[in-house]
């Protein structure tokens, strides 16, 4: 497969996929809470990069709110 075909097949992201990628790396504390939205960059691929801004920004948010903006309410299993 060629390198044209990945990046053709690279999955795209939606705001529902954002969120749950800033849920796993908060639960594997890699970030937190508090952090800005721009810290996903670390871990989601360069080129993929530009289309998660792009969600963001359809969803009304900027990259300097935090990731708590970002997940919204959240439910506690072990309160």
């Amino acid at each position: 497969m060629s390198a044209a075909v990945a990046y053709q097949d690279s999955p795209a992201y939606s705001l529902t996929s954002i969120q749950h990628e800033a849920r796993c790396l908060l639960e594997r504390g890699k970030i937190n809470r508090n952090q800005h939205i721009y810290v996903l960059c670390e871990y989601i691929p360069a080129r993929e990069w530009v289309c998660v801004e792009s969600e963001l920004e359809k969803g009304e948010f900027l990259l300097r709110d935090r990731i708590c903006d970002l997940l919204g309410c959240e439910t506690w299993d072990n309160d």
